[in-house]
């Protein structure tokens, strides 16, 4: 396996194919700077503890690790690294430029090399895919080449981003019962929390139960927050005994959500304009029903007094109201009189007229403008930075219709101009200001989500919410494991009453690029404090484990469980069950049928997903040795 990147992502990444998957790794890094880093796309880059094992490997020459230092994968890098006898090549560089480019030279090197690029632009990633793959279709060699399946021979180029992998769970931990979401075949599921069962209460188990909490989930000295394992880690994956003997441990299940928060407020601005009611205000409304009803008094009388044509006195009273017409010299003395009142009408009107055109034309400009937070809003999540994780985490939250406010200092951000669209409240500001909390809201808002890439400016921004708010439920990107490590106990003693989460965007990212790496679907992670769940939906063909049993008897507790099985017709099915559903793709169609009947035999044709831990995908996917079923 190769993994070529400038940032944490990648040694994360490195460290999940080495110490989970047990695969040979080349990492190819920038190389170091003066100071003892990586001289990245966004500088110098630290390399915490928890993927120190990684470098400690290289250090001790561990013959399936090995580290290349270059700027870029070049051709000749990648041919250095092994790329045309290697089974699978990552690309997470955070431009996606480089990541292009080496993806088509790798591509010229071996066709038979899965790719795994990370891409922000979904659209360029979905063409970049589909070229990649006929390319790979035509080089390989045969005369039927062109019409292989590449994807069924496990050759295909995926493209994930680690904004799109991270963003649900960073947007579900911010809003109560829905903490960790994942997306699969058009339906949103949560991992939902539930305190221990009183005194004479059954638990309900949901769709099923995907992990027993620590025992010190509750005490701020616990271990939640970091990924060290011990006595009160969580239990991942445990059997009905485990989870009936369980006593005082909180669990995590599986089931559908759908959003029962506070409704959202009716957008005032349309996509790309105002909504009629806006532009023809009430005074414009008038001012337009006045003109009409004077053109029509004023018609008719000119009419009654010379006789003229309805339409030729209608066309010269409309003459006479703009004082655009000529002078009744010589005229009768009703046409007279009927002139110069029509021009005194017209002198009226005038300025009415002009007003409610120009409210009209503010309305317009404001359907550009970034919106204020109104004010009786609450009950709403403030988000902190518009970068691009809080960009994907905006679209995450409206799409659960749940109320934010959006703070960002960059008025020039690339979030900015979806939450203009989206007609999302924003405050811009420097978040460490005084002022700028308040003016989002902060003393009536559910929750802070703050995504911003420096963990100071997190940490600052969750301790002057809590100052404001001491029982505001906050959650907290924050790269550094230690560190999290230390802010979550320190908020924890200090404010017990009040909900606190940290995440990590290359954490959460990591097990989905190694998923894919391995040539399987991955759907989603779910993070168990500051461990992970995947599910990925995988062949029942490919799987001897699977193949023939029952559901019951292909479970294994802790490593993993079959938790759907797909019932469309292979012809039909969605090839990415991540991906949300076509808009005209059939309603009534056939999809997946959550928690299949225990007794039900798998076939090969079958398409199943799995909840599974990192060590037991492993296991499954053939690639770590694992006691025989």
């Amino acid at each position: 396996m190769i993994v070529s990147g400038d940032d944490v992502l990648a040694v994360r990444l490195g460290a999940e194919l080495h110490d989970v998957y047990r695969e040979r790794v080349t990492l190819i890094v920038p190389p170091a700077s003066p100071a003892g880093g990586w001289a990245g796309s966004r500088g110098l880059v630290r390399v915490s503890a928890l993927i120190g094992r990684l470098s400690s490997a290289v250090a001790r020459n561990d013959p399936t690790v090995r580290e290349i230092e270059a700027a870029e994968p070049t051709e000749d890098v990648l041919r250095q690294a092994g790329a045309a006898e290697a089974a699978a090549l990552a690309l997470v560089h955070e431009d996606d430029e480089t990541n292009i480019r080496g993806a088509l030279a790798a591509r010229r090197l071996n066709p038979r090399l899965r790719l795994v690029i990370r891409l922000y632009n979904r659209k360029l990633g979905q063409r970049l895919a589909d070229l990649l793959d006929q390319a790979a279709a035509v080089a390989l060699p045969g005369p039927d080449a062109a019409a292989l399946d590449v994807a069924a021979l496990d050759m295909s180029t995926i493209v994930l981003s680690d904004a799109d992998t991270a963003a649900p769970a960073l947007a579900a931990s911010a809003v109560a019962g829905t903490r960790k979401v994942i997306a699969a075949d058009g339906l949103l599921l949560r991992a939902a929390e539930r305190p221990p069962p009183g005194p004479g209460e059954i638990a309900d188990p949901g769709l099923c139960t995907l992990a027993l909490l620590s025992a010190t989930a509750q005490d701020p000295a616990g271990t939640e927050g970091s990924d060290r394992s011990g006595a009160a880690a969580p239990l991942l994956l445990p059997d009905d005994a485990a989870v009936a003997a369980a006593t005082g441990r909180g669990t995590v299940v599986l089931e559908t959500i759908a959003h029962t928060g506070p409704p959202l407020p009716p957008r005032r601005l349309a996509r790309r304009g105002a909504p009629l009611a806006e532009v023809f205000t009430v005074r414009l409304r008038w001012a337009l029903a006045a003109v009409a009803a004077a053109v029509c008094a004023l018609a008719v009388a000119l009419w009654a007094a010379t006789d003229d044509h309805p339409l030729r006195a209608g066309y010269l009273t409309l003459l006479d109201l703009f004082a655009i017409g000529e002078p009744a010299i010589g005229e009768p003395v009703a046409r007279q009189t009927i002139q110069l009142v029509s021009g005194l009408v017209g002198l009226a009107l005038l300025p009415i007229l002009v007003a409610g055109a120009l409210q009209a034309l503010g309305t317009f400009r404001g359907a550009t403008a970034l919106r204020r937070p109104p004010r009786g809003l609450s009950g709403h999540v403030v988000l902190l930075g518009l970068g691009k994780i809080g960009t994907r985490v905006l679209a995450q939250l409206r799409d659960l219709d749940i109320p934010v406010v959006c703070v960002e200092e960059d008025p020039e951000a690339r979030g900015v101009p979806l939450a203009r669209r989206l007609g999302v409240p924003v405050v811009l500001g420097d978040v460490t200001q005084e002022g700028v909390l308040e003016s989002a809201k902060i003393e009536r808002a559910s929750a802070l989500l703050a995504v911003t890439s420096s963990d100071a400016t997190n940490l600052e921004a969750a301790l002057c919410a809590r100052s404001v708010q001491p029982d505001l439920r906050v959650s907290l990107r924050i790269y550094d494991d230690d560190f999290a490590t230390a802010v979550y106990r320190t908020l924890r003693a200090a404010h017990p009453g009040a909900l606190t989460r940290s995440r990590s965007v290359s954490t959460l990212a990591a097990p989905a690029f190694a998923g894919a790496m391995m040539g399987r679907q991955i759907l989603g992670a779910v993070p168990v404090e500051r461990r992970v769940l995947l599910f990925a939906a995988l062949d029942v063909a490919g799987l001897p484990r699977f193949a023939g049993r029952t559901v019951a008897e292909a479970y294994r507790a802790g490593a993993w469980r079959i938790v759907a099985l797909d019932t469309a017709e292979p012809a039909d099915r969605h090839p990415d069950l991540a991906a949300p559903r076509p808009r005209e793709a059939n309603a009534d169609a056939a999809g997946l049928l959550w928690d299949p009947h225990p007794g039900y035999v798998l076939r090969p044709e079958d398409r199943v997903v799995v909840a599974a831990t990192r060590l037991g995908l492993a296991e499954l996917l053939g690639r770590r040795r694992g006691p025989s079923l």
